[in-house]
Order: C-alpha cells, then sequence, then structure tokens
C-alpha cells in the first residue's frame, strides 16, 4: 500500500525529477455533433482501439473527473497526476470550467466531457503514463466509453474505474480486497467487478485503450489507498467540487 503524500505541485525538485512534456492531443473528430452521429463517430473509432499487453514503465499516473452545477449547464473538470513511487506523491493537479454542448445521454458521456477534460489536460506540464476515469472502458454498449475515447485522443493507455455498472452481468463478488468477477456482456469479457475494500461496494474496471483487463485491475489496486476508488480519481472528485464550491462563492 502506498502513503499518499500531496507533495509540492508544479515545481521542479532535484534537478529533472519531474518530466514536462507536452501532451499530443489527436483531433479525431468534431465535438458540435447529433446523437446519430456520435453513435456513428463511436463505432467507427472503436475499431482503432488496442489491448496487448502493457510492458512500459509506469512513473505517473493521472486522475480525473468533471463535476456538474445543478443550477446551470456550467461544469469542472480536473486531472490529477501522481508519481507512481512508494509515497505515491501528487505532482500536478489542472482544472478547467466550461459550458456542456452535448445533453446527457447515457452511453454518450465522452461527447459532454471529454471537451472539457481536454481543455484541462492540455494545461499539464508532466505527460502521464496511464489514465484513470471515473468512467467506463470497453464496458460500454457500443465498447467506447469515456476512457476508450480519451485514451485514443491522447495516445496513452487508459483505464476505466466507474462506481455503477452501464452493461453486462456478473456473479457475486467475495467479500474481500482484491476479489473480482468478469464482466460479461454480448458473451465476451468487457471488464471486471472489483472489491478494492473490504465491505465496500466493488467498482466496475475496463480496459480503455492500451491495455488489457489485467492490466487495468492491476492499477485499480495498486492506486488504492485506504478508500473505495483510487487515489487519483478520488482526488480529482475532490479538486472538481472544491473548484465549483469556490467559484459559486465568487460569483
Amino acid at each position: 500500500m502506498f502513503r499518499f503524500n500531496r507533495g509540492r505541485l508544479n515545481q521542479r525538485r532535484g534537478g529533472n525529477r519531474y518530466q514536462f512534456r507536452d501532451m499530443k492531443f489527436k483531433q479525431l473528430h468534431s465535438w458540435r455533433v447529433n446523437y446519430k452521429k456520435a453513435i456513428q463517430i463511436q463505432e467507427t473509432l472503436r475499431d482503432l482501439l488496442t489491448f496487448e499487453k502493457y510492458t512500459g514503465k509506469i512513473q505517473t499516473i493521472a486522475g480525473t473527473d468533471v463535476s456538474y452545477d445543478k443550477h446551470s449547464n456550467r461544469f469542472f473538470a480536473g486531472v490529477v497526476v501522481f508519481k507512481l513511487n512508494k509515497h505515491f506523491e501528487m505532482i500536478e493537479e489542472a482544472t478547467a470550467i466550461g459550458k456542456a454542448r452535448f445533453p446527457y445521454i447515457p452511453g454518450l458521456l465522452s461527447f459532454r466531457e471529454a471537451p472539457i477534460l481536454l481543455k484541462a489536460f492540455r494545461k499539464l506540464k508532466n505527460n502521464p503514463d496511464v489514465l484513470l476515469f471515473d468512467g467506463q472502458g470497453i464496458a460500454h454498449p457500443r465498447r467506447f466509453g469515456l476512457a476508450s475515447h480519451m485514451g485514443l485522443i491522447l495516445d496513452k493507455p487508459s483505464i476505466g474505474c466507474a462506481k455503477s455498472r452501464l452493461v453486462g452481468e456478473y456473479s457475486s463478488v467475495e467479500n474481500t480486497a482484491g476479489a473480482y468477477s468478469k464482466l460479461i456482456y454480448e458473451n465476451k469479457a468487457v471488464g471486471a467487478v472489483l472489491r478494492t475494500k473490504r465491505n465496500t461496494r466493488p467498482v466496475f474496471v475496463s480496459p480503455g485503450h492500451k491495455t488489457n483487463l489485467t492490466f487495468a485491475i492491476r492499477i485499480a489496486l495498486k492506486t488504492c489507498c485506504g478508500y473505495r476508488i483510487p487515489e487519483p480519481t478520488r482526488q480529482a472528485h475532490l479538486l472538481v467540487n472544491k473548484l465549483r464550491r469556490m467559484t459559486h462563492l465568487l460569483m
């Protein structure tokens, strides 16, 4: 288990301890689309996903979350980057505020949240090795959830770690941290129902892009620090809620 350390955000320490590199973004399509076009995009882009075993060195991992304003169409995105060392140190965070341009439609969450998340990612100085999303990867009606969509755009290994199920069936999960049951959809394993902590509800983990299920489970467990959800997405959740509250106070 890692000991969580917030560290000193956005600063060089000890020379080149943290590498500041620009992330690359693929412009795959327009975000100004309707329901029918959005589904067509998902069905086209899912063929570009890869699920090979990840063999690269993992030094940093980013978690993301989005918070909505109940009284307007504004929402708040956050990305938190951790150094994957024995102290599990938070080294950077970035936020963005915007307006929702796409309606809330189950299965099309990426068309609502990806643009604001990309705005936050563009502010990062660090280039994370792996991405964790509070959403689905291929455990999705068209096998192209938020984690898959963002992983393809950012060309990064990506993992979905959702708090609820979107598709699939599974067997009961033993009440032990690390226990899981495969999530089956259309006769294929699209994810895992993973118990990250005893006496808590499981989470729904699925590969997004450039990862397989074994790797996704391992990263989800490795980044949990005593809570139900992985620390990168948990801290991103706290960050965006804080941003939303601060923005209200300034209005």
